[in-house]
């Protein structure tokens, strides 16, 4: 059976559906192991999410991967996320890196277990444990998957828990659909304006000063601002990180009532143009698996999960 280290990987569950003449009737899935619990297995496939109660399981393994980027490519694009999303506070262990914003989200206060700690991997969660300590935080990792693997299987022993996983999506600008002339003109501003700040702020439950050094502290950026009416709609954030070659996207958000008409894919295609302009060539972004409606969004306008990552929390 499977074993959370398979997270992140690809598996095929064979699953009984039915029951005819006495016997049990098999369908087969195929897909990368997003979630493991007692009760379910759930898996990423082609035609969606999927998630399968333990009873009905007749077998699930894992398989040969499919086509999956290389380790230098999931760390190349971990470091311009990285870049990104820059925390005011950075500290290194050889080459794992320690970010801290005061706690302010998860992917500024993890540290990212990328190359070669200097240590044994065991000494090496524990540096980490202290140093978040020494700040008063809870200890964090972000574990790309496959990648840092046996850094998940070191924190499974330890009892560390998972947050949701996550998807680290990529499309390349080119490849994105052209923007549509019925939809509200999106301004870019090298600078949010206060009511960019505060949609953020409701969506991210606050900005303290740290917040705000995560968010503007990157030289190639880019502050998207949707109005309709005088009225701000919709924002985002791009910026162009990894010598140049990404764009990230993020905070992406649409008000509640203003939402299914479009408004985020045109920020995102704005962002997209700005991004094209500076040079980048690929466009990236974070959304938790769960998130549904988002992932529907991002697929329709070109974006295909390159990698995943767990973000782990110690115990109390």
């Amino acid at each position: 059976m499977l074993r959370q280290q398979d997270v992140g990987h690809r598996i095929v569950v064979r699953r009984i559906v039915g029951i005819r003449e006495g016997r049990p009737l098999f369908s087969d899935a195929l897909g990368e192991l997003v979630e493991l619990s007692e009760t379910h297995i759930t898996l990423a496939t082609d035609r969606g999410r999927l998630r399968v109660p333990v009873e009905q399981v007749h077998r699930a393994k894992r398989v040969p991967a499919a086509r999956r980027p290389t380790a230098a490519a999931v760390v190349a694009l971990e470091l311009a996320a990285d870049e990104a999303w820059p925390a005011p506070v950075r500290g290194r262990l050889g080459d794992w890196l320690l970010p801290s914003a005061a706690g302010w989200t998860g992917r500024a206060n993890s540290a990212l277990p990328i190359g070669d700690p200097d240590r044994p991997l065991p000494a090496a969660l524990d540096a980490v444990q202290r140093w978040y300590a020494e700040r008063g935080q809870p200890a964090m990792v972000n574990t790309p998957l496959p990648l840092a693997a046996p850094v998940g299987a070191e924190l499974d022993a330890r009892g560390w828990t998972a947050r949701p996983p996550v998807l680290v999506q990529t499309a390349p600008l080119a490849a994105l659909p052209p923007g549509r002339p019925d939809l509200p003109p999106v301004g870019l501003a090298p600078t949010p304006s206060a009511e960019w700040l505060a949609v953020a702020a409701g969506r991210k439950g606050g900005l303290p000063d740290d917040a705000r050094h995560v968010l503007t502290a990157v030289d190639r950026i880019r502050f998207a601002h949707l109005h309709v009416d005088g009225r701000l709609l919709a924002v985002g954030r791009g910026t162009v990180t990894g010598e140049g070659r990404w764009l990230g996207l993020t905070l992406i958000e649409v008000l509640p009532e203003a939402r299914r008409r479009g408004f985020a894919g045109g920020v995102i295609r704005a962002l997209a143009d700005w991004g094209r302009a500076e040079g980048a060539t690929q466009a990236f972004l974070q959304v938790e698996q769960r998130n549904t409606g988002a992932v529907a969004l991002y697929q329709r306008l070109g974006f295909t999960t390159h990698h995943t990552y767990l973000t782990r929390v110690a115990p109390d």
